[in-house]
C-alpha cells in the first residue's frame, strides 16, 4: 500500500548515460516522471573519439515511451555546458548522477602520465566540474540530490588500476565534503560503488557473470538516494546483483606510545598489537571526532612520565566514600520533568507537573539528579594517582534501580564509591556507584555512572569488571512501538538547571575543545525522554511500575534534533534503543527497563478504558477465521504473518489480532503472534477497519490520509485482498 517513488516535475542530469548503468538510470528516471538530460560524449572505453549515436538512441527510447529527454554530447570536462543544456531545456536541475567514466588499466610499472591524467580528468575532475556548475542552482532552490560513482578498486585497491582506484577514492572525499556543505541547503550527496555488467567490465568478467550483474539491479538504489523522501547523505554504498551494503570507517582504540617528551620506534613495536586490535573499536563519522581526540592527546598531562607498558593500579578500597546531601522540593521535581520533555499539552503528564495533583508523581530517573552532586564531588576531590579532567569525560552508560517510589520532596543522603577503573586503551572507564537514602535511612535508589575519560588508558589496568551492569540486546523483530519526539533548541539549557553544569553542553568553544562540533544534549536528558516513551506506550504512565533501567550513550545528540525511540515488550520489561531522526545514527543502545508488572492489556489510561469485547472489528476477525477454515488454500497464496492493532477514537491500540496466513500457520486469533514474528503490522481505528473491508474506503487513500498505518514489509499488505475479496458484506 506504500506509494511508489515518483519524480514528476524534477530534472535529472546523468553523465555517461549512453550505455550501461547511465542508460539504465536515464530510462528508469524517465519512467518515473522525470525530465532527463542524457549526457554522453560517445567515445570509446579508453576515452577516444566522439559520437552522437549513444545519447540520441537513449533519448529516442525515452521519447518513444512518452517520456521527456534531451541529449547532450559534451565531455564532462565541459561541465558548465552540460548543466547549461539542462537549464535551456527544462529551466532547472534537481538531480545529478555523476556516472561518466573510462578505463586505462595498466600495471604501475607500465603506467604513463597520460594514463594517469586522463582517468583523473574524466572521473574526478569531470565530476567536480559538472557538480560545481550545478551547485549554485541547487543552493538557490534549496534542493538537490547528487550521486558520485566510486568503485571497489578505490575502496580496496585492485591490480592494474592505480590511476582508476586513486580517482575513485577521491570521489568519496569529494562527496563526503559536499554532504557537509550541502546539508543546510537540503542538498544530499552520496557515493555508490557499483559492480555491473557494462562496456568497462565486459573484458574482465565472464559472460555469465556479466549477465547476472545487470545495471537494472543497481538503478533502484540510485533512485531511492535521489528521491526527496530519502534523508541519507554522506553515505557510501556497495551494490551489485540486487545486494546493497553501507560501508563505514572503523578505528581501533589505539595506544599512546610516547612518554611526556619522548617517543621511540621501539615503543611503537611494543604496542603494535594494541594499535592494530579492533577489540572495542569505534566508528568515527567526522573529522571533528579525530581532531578532538588529537587535541586532548596533545595536552601535556595526557602523557605519563613512564612508558605505557608499565602497569598502574589504584587502591580503590582505601578511597573514602563521597557523601553528599541533596535537599529538594516540588519545584525541583517539576523542573526536571519539564527538562526531559513533559508537557501540559498531554493530560497524562499533568501529574508530573502539578504539585496539588491528587497523584503528583516523581519520574524514576530523577534519582540521577539526587545522586549527581556526589558525582560532582568526585571530580572536585579527585582520585589519588588518577587525574580527572572534565573536558575529557564522556558519559558512557547509566544504570538506575528503584527501591521505593521517590518522594516529592525531602533530604536525600547519597553515598558514592569508585568501584573500578578499567583500561580501554584510548581511555579509561570509571565505574562510580551511588546509593541514595531518605531521611528514614531507607535506601530509595541506586545509580551506576559509567564515565569514559578520553586519553587516560594504556596504564595496564583491567579491561572488564564484575561490577558492570550488563546491557541488553533487543530482539531482531520489528519494534512493538515507536515514538518520535522533537527536542527544543534550549533543551540543554533547561536540563542544566537540574544540576549538571558541565560547560560542554552550553559553551560552543568548550565543546569544540572537547571535539564536538556543537554543544550536545546531556545523555541523562535523553535517558529521561526514553523512560517517558516506554511509560507512555506500555505502562500507562505509571512510574511505580519501574524497577530498573540501563542503557549506553553511543553518539552525541544535539538540542533541536528529533529523538526516535524503538521499543520491544518482553515478559520482564521493555527493550529500547534511540536514534537521531535527522541523521539515522543511534544515540542510545542496549537499553532495557525492568518492570514489576505490566498493566492489563487493552487499557491505556483511566479515562481511556475500553471494553475490547465491544469492538466491531472483533466480530469481523471472528468471521474471517471461519471464512478461512472453509478456504485453506488462501493460506498458501498469502503466506505471511500480519499483526493488526486496533484503536478506538484516536487512542492507543486497545486490541490486537494476529493473522498467521502461512501454510502451517495458526490462522486468525486474538492477541500478538504466539510463535512467529509479524512480517507486516497494520494500525487503524475500529470503525475505519470495517469501512476498509466493506470497500467504503480505498486502502491507498486511507494510508495517505493517515487512517491506516503500515510498517514492516508493507508490500505484503497487498496480499490481504485475497482474503477479503469475498467478504465485502460482513
Amino acid at each position: 500500500m506504500a506509494s511508489p517513488l515518483q519524480f514528476d516535475g524534477q530534472v535529472v542530469l546523468i553523465t555517461g548515460a549512453g550505455n550501461g548503468l547511465g542508460r539504465q538510470y536515464a530510462l528508469a528516471f524517465a519512467e518515473r516522471g522525470a525530465s532527463v538530460v542524457v549526457n554522453d560524449l560517445g567515445g570509446s572505453v579508453e576515452g577516444v573519439g566522439k559520437s552522437l549515436q549513444a545519447a540520441d538512441e537513449v533519448v529516442r527510447e525515452i521519447q518513444k515511451s512518452g517520456g521527456k529527454a534531451v541529449a547532450d554530447y559534451h565531455s564532462v570536462e565541459e561541465g558548465a555546458k552540460i548543466v547549461e543544456t539542462a537549464l535551456n531545456a527544462f529551466g532547472k536541475i534537481d538531480i545529478l548522477v555523476n556516472n561518466a567514466g573510462i578505463l586505462r588499466d595498466r600495471s604501475f610499472t607500465k603506467l604513463t602520465d597520460e594514463d594517469w591524467d586522463i582517468i583523473h580528468r574524466i572521473h574526478l575532475r569531470g565530476s567536480y566540474l559538472v557538480t560545481h556548475a550545478a551547485w549554485p542552482h541547487m543552493v538557490k532552490q534549496k534542493y538537490g540530490r547528487i550521486i558520485m560513482t566510486s568503485s571497489a578498486a578505490g575502496l580496496y585497491g585492485n591490480f592494474g588500476q592505480t590511476n582508476y582506484g586513486a580517482a575513485k577514492l577521491g570521489l568519496l572525499g569529494l562527496s563526503n565534503t559536499l554532504a557537509i556543505e550541502g546539508r543546510k541547503y537540503n542538498i544530499h550527496c552520496n557515493t555508490i560503488a557499483p559492480l555491473a555488467g557494462s562496456r568497462l567490465t565486459k573484458n574482465v568478467m565472464p559472460p555469465d557473470v556479466i549477465d547476472a550483474l545487470k545495471p537494472k539491479f543497481v538503478a533502484p538504489l540510485v533512485m531511492f538516494l535521489c528521491h526527496s523522501s530519502c534523508l541519507e547523505t554522506g553515505g557510501i554504498f556497495e551494490v551489485a546483483a540486487g545486494w546493497i551494503s553501507k560501508l563505514r570507517w572503523e578505528r581501533t582504540t589505539g595506544a599512546i606510545v610516547r612518554t611526556k617528551d619522548k617517543m621511540t620506534p621501539e615503543a611503537v613495536r611494543d604496542n603494535w598489537d594494541q594499535i592494530c586490535s579492533f577489540t572495542n573499536s569505534t566508528n568515527p563519522s567526522s573529522m571533528q571526532e579525530t581532531a578532538g581526540l588529537i587535541m586532548r592527546l596533545l595536552e601535556e598531562n595526557t602523557f605519563s612520565e613512564t612508558p605505557e607498558t608499565s602497569v598502574k593500579t589504584f587502591d580503590l578500597k582505601s578511597l573514602s566514600p563521597f557523601i553528599s546531601k541533596y535537599t529538594y522540593s516540588f519545584p525541583d521535581v517539576i523542573l526536571y520533568a519539564l527538562s526531559v520533555g513533559m508537557t501540559t499539552k498531554c493530560e497524562d503528564d499533568i501529574k508530573f507537573l502539578y504539585e496539588n495533583h491528587n497523584d503528583f508523581t516523581v519520574l524514576p530517573t530523577f534519582s540521577t539528579i539526587q545522586g549527581f552532586k556526589t558525582l560532582h564531588d568526585l571530580f572536585t576531590k579527585g582520585i589519588p594517582g588518577f587525574p580527572l579532567d572534565l573536558s575529557k569525560v564522556l558519559h558512557g552508560e547509566q544504570y538506575i534501580e528503584l527501591f521505593k517510589p521517590l518522594a516529592s520532596g525531602g533530604e536525600i543522603t547519597s553515598v558514592g564509591r569508585v568501584v573500578d577503573i578499567l583500561d580501554k586503551g584510548s581511555g579509561a572507564v570509571i565505574l562510580f556507584e551511588v546509593e541514595s537514602f531518605n531521611e528514614a535511612k531507607e535506601k530509595v535508589a541506586f545509580n551506576q555512572f559509567s564515565i569514559f575519560q578520553v586519553g587516560s588508558g594504556g596504564f595496564g589496568g583491567p579491561k572488564d569488571s564484575a561490577f558492570v551492569k550488563a546491557l541488553s540486546k533487543p530482539p531482531s523483530t520489528q519494534p512493538h512501538a515507536v515514538i518520535e519526539e522533537s527536542t527544543l533548541l534550549d533543551q540543554a539549557a533547561f536540563y542544566r538547571l537540574c544540576g549538571d553544569y558541565n560547560p560542554l553542553h552550553i559553551d560552543p568553544s568548550f565543546a569544540k575543545m572537547a571535539g564536538q562540533e556543537k554543544p550536545p544534549l546531556h545523555g541523562l536528558c535523553i535517558y529521561g525522554f526514553a523512560l517517558r516513551h516506554v511509560m507512555k506506550k506500555f505502562l500507562n504512565n505509571d512510574a511505580n511500575l519501574i524497577k530498573s533501567m540501563k542503557s549506553r550513550f553511543s553518539k552525541p545528540f544535539l538540542p533541536g534534533q528529533t529523538l526516535r525511540t524503538e521499543m520491544w515488550k518482553v515478559d520482564s520489561g521493555v527493550h529500547f534503543q534511540c536514534s537521531i531522526v535527522e541523521t539515522g545514527q543511534m544515540c542510545m543502545t542496549g537499553g532495557f527497563i525492568n518492570v514489576h508488572s505490566f498493566p492489563e492489556t487493552g487499557v491505556t489510561t483511566e479515562k481511556q478504558q475500553i471494553n475490547v469485547t465491544n469492538l466491531k472489528s472483533d466480530n469481523l476477525f471472528k468471521e474471517l477465521a471461519i471464512h478461512l477454515q472453509n478456504k485453506p488454500q488462501i493460506m498458501t497464496k498469502i503466506n505471511a504473518v500480519f499483526l493488526w492493532n486496533i484503536t478506538k477514537n484516536g487512542n492507543e491500540p486497545v486490541s490486537q489480532w494476529t493473522l498467521d496466513l502461512t501454510p502451517s500457520g495458526g490462522g486468525i486469533y486474538h492477541g500478538a503472534p504466539k510463535d512467529k514474528k509479524a512480517q507486516c503490522t497494520l494500525v487503524t481505528d475500529d470503525d475505519v477497519l470495517l469501512q476498509l473491508f466493506r470497500r467504503e474506503i480505498n486502502p491507498q487513500k486511507a494510508f495517505f490520509s493517515g487512517k491506516l498505518k503500515v510498517s514492516g514489509n508493507m508490500l505484503l499488505s497487498q496480499r490481504l485482498s485475497k482474503l477479503f475479496e469475498n467478504i465485502a458484506n460482513l
